[in-house]
């Protein structure tokens, strides 16, 4: 299908967002969709739900995975957000399981999930995976689904690492410019993602990481995030649409353009 096709079949794409409170989740969605507004929320019925009634459910500790997050900047995109399952143990993960499973028989390609975004934030103490993380990763079956770890407000590490090279003499100057590449690299060789890649204790990992700093800046690019996405999505019909429904990288509208 060309792209007025895929737009007549295949008007939404739809994410799945999961990770815990502090994650900065909503900070990402803003810069997928080039907003700093925040998104309206409908219910199962399309209903728009009023912002009163649903800081009291949260309150209450009631949230609806079903929930629709939409932003008017980019309404081809419809988010649903997950709490990290250590707010609710045993049931929230339950309720995601089961979301997933029920999303996947839908018969229209619009009401299916089409990819999950799960964020861990690298800005706590204990940056190792909770119980809930690594439950998810070795129990949760997503199916054909595509998962994608973001490492989010992955910045937190450059503090470190400055740190430990002005603690060996390093000038301030010079550790400010080494520190988010000695970050990089420890990273990518440090036990977080030996974990998160290990087939025999996690036999469900996830397809592909993105580490996300700075998202809070005003120039804040999460190009990397869209360019991975995409790189991800094995059906040519989800790549197009996803592609097409992005407006942060228009570099890559034209390259897929090409290529597809």
């Amino acid at each position: 299908m060309d792209s007025s096709e895929i737009r007549q079949n295949f008007d939404r794409f739809r994410i799945l967002i999961i990770g815990r409170a502090n994650a900065g989740k909503t900070t990402i969605l803003q810069r997928v969709c080039k907003t700093r507004e925040n998104p309206e929320i409908y219910d199962r019925a399309g209903q728009k739900i009023d912002p009163a009634v649903l800081m009291a459910s949260r309150e209450r500790g009631v949230h609806d995975i079903e929930n629709e997050m939409v932003f008017q900047s980019n309404q081809g995109f419809i988010f649903h957000d997950s709490r990290g399952f250590e707010a609710g143990g045993q049931f929230e993960f339950d309720k995601v399981k089961a979301f997933i499973g029920r999303r996947s028989k839908k018969r229209r390609l619009s009401d299916q999930i089409h990819v999950i975004w799960y964020c861990i934030p690298m800005d706590e103490d204990a940056r190792s995976f909770t119980a809930a993380e690594t439950k998810f990763f070795s129990q949760c079956d997503t199916g054909s689904v595509a998962v994608m770890v973001l490492f989010t407000k992955f910045d937190a590490l450059y503090d470190d690492e400055f740190a430990e090279l002005t603690s060996k003499g390093v000038s301030r100057k010079d550790a400010q410019t080494l520190a988010s590449q000695h970050a990089k690299e420890a990273f990518a060789n440090g036990p977080q993602l030996k974990l998160l890649y290990d087939h025999k204790n996690n036999p469900r990992p996830p397809r592909c990481h993105v580490c996300l700093p700075d998202m809070d800046k005003d120039d804040a690019d999460c190009g990397i995030l869209i360019e991975r996405t995409a790189e991800t999505l094995d059906d040519d019909t989800l790549k197009k649409m996803f592609v097409s429904t992005q407006r942060s990288n228009l570099e890559l509208c034209m390259r897929y353009a090409v290529e597809m």
